[in-house]
């Protein structure tokens, strides 16, 4: 069964290069065969496989190096081969004395990530499912250090870029969906400090609790960094939890350029990361780092009579007391096995040849007449539409994007930013190289120019 399973794996992965950025065509006619009542009697295994690779073609390549949409998923190899042992295996970590050197691995983990951001020692972590909940967990841990029990005059910041799982999670944490206030942004889509700084002196005015501020290392949109440093002194002086949500950017702190677009990353209360995009790792694989990791525990630690015989808390931490997930998978082995077979190194330069990759692409784009490029990257991602000599702009940029697409070769997904249509390719995936965006370049080139006619 290993190996079979292993050719399938095998052959999928040799295929990425040639393989087709999307194929949707008559997808949902394979989804049809794989919906049935559950079967009675057992079926062979090999023929499973082959239908697992038959459907598995349709869809979204996110693993292939033409994926440039949204934002890309990796699915490294080797963190694949960690879930195969760790599932395998079946050891629970959600307590440290139930398996302690597996418990530890997933502690040494957040542990690198900490020190990545220069927290201090007393720092904590939990790995999640994904940015949404690491940016739930993160509200809860605000609002249960920084308001009383009545919580509902708590109000959060956060510019109009932020992400949609932001006011999502905020909500879900019991706050009114009007208490998330939308700070505008500067022209560069940073948020706009002297606005926050008035809207929170108003909130203030009007008996308001301003609780907390999400300032973006990256945001979805267009990649924009905001002001950190300004962020951290208007949450200092407000008393407000500043929380960073890197889930997209995060990681590039491993690079020189990074780091210094990051500046006062390291004073943030908070920190969103998501290592299945900047690490690229399978989908599944999120992380909240919280400064004062008291704080984090005590945000969602209760007690239970049935768990009476197990350890406290010691050098490794019990990761139940830190999360709202009690069942959960050992997601640590499939961050510590790639770190430690290739280094921090591998990754560094992989990040480093992303943000190349960007500047290139913005560059073929500006440089080409008729193209619009109006945010310089700040990390990967380039947004961009075409002027058209005539007819509606909009319309002319969806059929573009249409038969960008067509090519299957690249897939690439829009946006829409102060009311404008936009394009925005967005390059993460550690199988996205020179070859395949200067491919895109001139697909996206050939495509205005056909539209055009």
């Amino acid at each position: 069964m290993v190996e079979r399973a292993a050719a399938l794996v095998i052959e999928f992965i040799e295929s990425l290069p040639e393989a087709p950025a999307h194929d949707l065509d008559d997808a949902l006619a394979f989804a049809a065969r794989v919906r049935e009542p559950a079967p009675q009697k057992g079926q062979d295994f090999g023929a499973l496989m082959d239908l697992i690779a038959e459907v598995g073609t349709k869809g979204f390549n996110t693993a292939g190096p033409g994926y440039l949409a949204y934002i890309p998923g990796g699915g490294l190899f080797a963190a694949a081969l960690a879930d195969f042992v760790s599932l395998a295996m079946n050891r629970y970590v959600g307590v440290w004395n139930a398996t302690p050197a597996f418990a530890q691995i997933e502690a040494s983990v957040i542990r690198w990530l900490c020190d990545l951001f220069d927290y201090p020692g007393q720092a904590r972590g939990i790995l999640t499912s994904g940015g949404s909940m690491a940016n739930f967990s993160a509200i809860v841990a605000a609002r249960r250090a920084l308001l009383p029990e009545d919580f509902l005059s708590g109000t959060l910041y956060g510019s109009d870029q932020i992400h949609a799982s932001v006011t999502k999670a905020a909500v879900l944490a019991g706050f009114p969906a009007r208490n998330v206030r939308s700070v505008p942004t500067t022209p560069e889509l940073r948020i706009d400090v002297a606005a926050l700084r008035a809207i929170v002196a108003d909130d203030r005015a009007a008996g308001m609790q301003p609780c907390m501020l999400v300032a973006n290392a990256g945001s979805t949109n267009t990649g924009a960094i905001d002001p950190i440093e300004a962020c951290v002194e208007v949450a200092g002086r407000e008393g407000m939890w500043l929380h960073v949500d890197g889930a997209y950017g995060g990681f590039f702190q491993l690079t020189g350029r990074g780091r210094a677009a990051f500046r006062g990353i390291d004073a943030a209360d908070s920190i969103t990361l998501d290592p299945h995009k900047g690490l690229f790792l399978p989908y599944g694989t999120g992380c909240l780092l919280v400064r004062d990791g008291r704080r984090l525990r005590e945000g969602h630690q209760v007690g239970a009579e049935y768990l009476q015989d197990l350890a406290p808390e010691g050098e490794i931490p019990n990761f139940a007391d830190y999360s709202p997930e009690l069942s959960r998978d050992f997601r640590g082995l499939r961050v510590w096995l790639p770190i430690k077979l290739y280094g921090l190194s591998a990754f560094r330069a992989a990040l480093e040849e992303k943000l190349d990759l960007a500047r290139f692409l913005y560059e073929a784009l500006r440089d080409t007449p008729g193209f619009e490029v109006p945010w310089e990257p700040q990390l990967t991602v380039v947004p961009f539409r075409y002027r058209p000599r005539a007819g509606d702009p909009e319309e002319f940029n969806r059929r573009l994007l249409e038969r960008i697409n067509h090519s299957r070769r690249i897939f690439l997904s829009s946006t829409t930013i102060r009311g404008q249509f936009v394009i925005r390719p967005c390059i993460v995936s550690h199988r996205t190289h020179r070859d395949r965006i200067e491919e895109a370049v001139d697909i996206i080139r050939r495509s205005a120019k056909e539209l055009e006619g």
